[in-house]
């Protein structure tokens, strides 16, 4: 048992990923750690209030450690009338076959993230993870001062140096093969999750965490044998009895093939992983995020309504195809057979 696991309580090296956007509910959350491992929510697109009844559920579940994952802002890009109405105008037939009003630009295109922030404090998880971007001095400094460790996201190893000169406790690495949004902010290095992970091993001195495509236990142990403390799995857990996962979306994992899945900005103008269907083929014209991500919002939620998986963001990793069925516990020990 190394460090990281030992200041956790962790009986299992793996962290389940905050999944943003629907998938980690506080069941989920609380099943994985309950199990052994480290439950995450996916708190990004949830108001403070939702981030407060969503750690009050998952405390009503398990006395275990979890994490609570948050989207750290960058500054709103300047956006042309030209480019608004090429993106409304790649949507718009989309639209249209869903009997849906043609895509408008809501005022408000993204949550609080101070207000996030508070709430994460309020509730605190024994860890707050964080993704796109470097969090302040004092913002690391409060979580700190509340004993929560904080974990941030590196997709190459410039990144990872500058997370551990911001005094983060750990770095969870993102390989090529991840599913979902790509994490970085600097150059996103699109590398081979083991590779990777060897590399900010030798470059920093805190604790690596690897993720992107681990499926399997002999994913994880490659992970563990190439310097990192936990794997980090999110693909494995999305057809877990427990995820907040739609009929649609499970049917599409369920159906995956390899080499199926593509890197996209069509659904939220930033570039994510997930299986190919009409939208990542036919929207070529998308705003950067957060604009595309408020853009699509009326159109992911009437496709899942209708399940028509067209048109949903189907965010996987290259292993989808690899994934099952099952309890939270039941996959989390086919990771970790104990």
């Amino acid at each position: 048992m190394n460090p990281l696991m030992q200041r956790l309580g962790l009986r299992v090296p793996i962290i389940q990923a905050p999944m943003a956007g629907g998938p980690t509910t506080p069941q989920l959350v609380a099943a994985v750690s309950q199990a052994g491992g480290l439950g995450s929510l996916g708190a990004a697109y949830l108001t403070p209030t939702q981030i407060r009844e969503a750690g009050a559920a998952v405390r009503a579940l398990t006395a275990r450690p979890f994490a609570v994952n948050l989207f750290v802002p960058e500054p709103l890009p300047a956006l042309t009338e030209a480019e608004v109405a090429a993106a409304v105008a790649d949507l718009a037939p989309l639209h249209t076959e869903l009997d849906l009003p043609p895509p408008t630009l809501p005022e408000r295109v993204r949550e609080d993230f101070a207000g996030q922030f508070e709430a994460v404090l309020e509730v605190r998880p024994a860890v707050f993870s964080f993704t796109f971007g470097r969090l302040g001095r004092a913002e690391v400094a409060a979580l700190q001062a509340v004993e929560i460790l904080v974990i941030g996201t590196a997709t190459g190893v410039e990144e990872a140096r500058a997370l551990a000169t911001d005094s983060v406790d750990a770095v969870v690495v993102q390989g090529g093969a991840a599913g979902g949004h790509r994490g970085g902010w600097l150059r996103d290095e699109l590398a081979d999750t083991l590779a990777l992970t060897r590399a900010v091993v030798e470059a920093t001195t805190i604790p690596v965490i690897a993720a992107g495509g681990l499926m399997t236990a002999a994913d994880v142990h490659a992970a563990l044998d190439a310097g990192a403390s936990l794997a980090q799995c999110g693909t494995a857990f999305l057809r877990a009895a427990e995820a907040g996962t739609s009929a649609p979306y499970r049917a599409a994992l369920a159906a995956a093939q390899p080499g199926q899945t593509v890197l996209t900005r069509a659904f939220s103008g930033r570039t994510a992983r997930g299986l190919a269907n009409r939208v990542t083929a036919e929207v070529r014209r998308p705003l950067p995020y957060p604009y595309q991500n408020a853009l699509t919002r009326e159109l992911r939620a009437a496709a899942a309504r209708a399940g028509q998986t067209g048109f949903l963001s189907l965010w996987a990793g290259e292993g989808a195809h690899r994934g099952r069925e099952g309890t939270a516990a039941e996959i989390l020990g086919d990771l970790w057979p104990e």
